[in-house]
């Protein structure tokens, strides 16, 4: 069975083209659910009007389907709760 960290790790390495920050530090990744041979993703953009959207889902769903164990994997984006970064995220970003 996949391990989450696993999942996690393969996330870490899909980058927002405009921020250059991975989307798991970036908080856009609210839920994964692994179940054998398919993976739920649950995530978000940094703003509703992304122009990088349908390319992270799209990198989402790549990425995952390299494990060899899984088959399907299904993004679900949602807004509601809002992005919104951390204290930490901001001070990577520069806007304290």
């Amino acid at each position: 069975m996949i391990k989450k960290e696993e999942v996690i790790e393969l996330i870490k390495t899909i980058y927002d083209p405009e921020l250059f920050i991975d989307i798991w530090t970036l908080g856009l990744i609210y839920e994964i659910d692994i179940n054998e041979e398919k993976i739920d993703v649950k995530m978000t953009f940094t703003s509703m009007a992304c122009p990088a959207g349908p390319e992270l889902v799209g990198e989402v769903k790549e990425k995952l389907l390299t494990i060899p164990e899984i088959k399907v994997v299904d993004v679900e984006v949602v807004f509601d709760p809002p992005w919104e970064p951390t204290e930490e995220l901001k001070g990577l970003m520069g806007i304290l």
